[in-house]
């Protein structure tokens, strides 16, 4: 399956949004994350990539279709490096309507709990995300996971927690009453951050982006590194996240074990054989 490529070279403003706004909506279109009526809410947490997110819904609303409506709302759990104040005044500005909630909760884990992890930190805000998507009548919860964040949770989970997975492009929350889409998964980091430094959007980085020595550090080192000599590795990464050749595993749900398939993509014994003693 081919993915829109994920241009990594510095391009001016206009050439920035279409890019952006191609891949937003071929994201949009192969994976029916957004539908006739819907109303999405968009998480914004001050950073490059949700603004980049609600600029790009809220420009493709107007031309679409399909009728749908666009809100933007942000979590306050404690963790911003200064005031959220100029992010809402930039959406409003906008014309988008913008929800600001302080969760107590969050707020009462940096006293109760300081040494909390990620893990209950992203608990407590999946529980306020779909209280304000109650109140806002949404029913479409609209995320800014890039196609980095996509890469890097692939190789993660392959290596430290022994699973084939990432993160899905479209899911649904317990009770099915909200659809959770990610419509930045083509569209990578440096897109996104030249093309809020080219809105001068007023960017406010939360105290996590900062921590270093996590895996997730590790891993966006390593790659950099690969990038120097292989700048399309992350669209690879995509495109085999598209491509399971599930015939290659060692899953035996998916491994012919009694010679009984026909399909021609199987793997030959052959070929293990030589695999084995090569």
């Amino acid at each position: 399956m081919r993915h829109p490529k994920l241009e990594l070279e510095h391009v001016e403003k206009p050439d920035l949004e279409k890019q952006i706004l191609r891949k937003v909506g071929e994201a949009i279109s192969r994976f029916r994350m957004i539908r006739e009526g819907d109303r999405v809410a968009v998480g914004v947490s001050g950073g490059k990539d949700s603004l980049t997110l609600l600029t790009a819904l809220e420009l493709l609303r107007r031309r679409a279709p399909i009728q749908f409506s666009v809100a933007a709302f942000t979590v306050e759990q404690g963790k911003f490096l200064a005031s959220i104040k100029p992010v809402g005044e930039y959406i409003r500005e906008r014309g988008i309507d913008w929800t600001y909630v302080e969760d107590r909760p969050s707020l009462n884990l940096l006293t109760e709990q300081p040494e909390h992890g990620c893990d209950v930190c992203s608990r407590f805000r999946r529980r306020a995300v779909y209280q304000i998507a109650r109140q806002l009548d949404a029913n479409v919860v609209a995320l800014g996971h890039t196609a980095d964040d996509f890469c890097e949770a692939f190789l993660r989970n392959a290596m430290f927690t022994g699973r084939v997975s990432a993160l899905p492009p479209i899911t649904w929350s317990r009770k099915k009453d909200f659809r959770l889409i990610r419509p930045l998964v083509f569209v990578s980091e440096d897109l996104t951050r030249d093309y809020t430094n080219s809105l001068r959007v007023p960017v406010i980085p939360c105290g996590c982006s900062q921590v270093t020595g996590t895996v997730r550090r590790s891993l966006r080192d390593i790659f950099s590194e690969l990038q120097r000599d292989h700048p399309f590795i992350k669209e690879t990464l995509l495109s085999a996240m598209g491509r399971l050749d599930t015939g290659r595993l060692l899953d035996i749900r998916f491994l012919d074990l009694d010679g009984n398939s026909d399909d021609p993509e199987r793997p030959e014994s052959e070929e293990l054989v030589s695999l084995i003693s090569a």
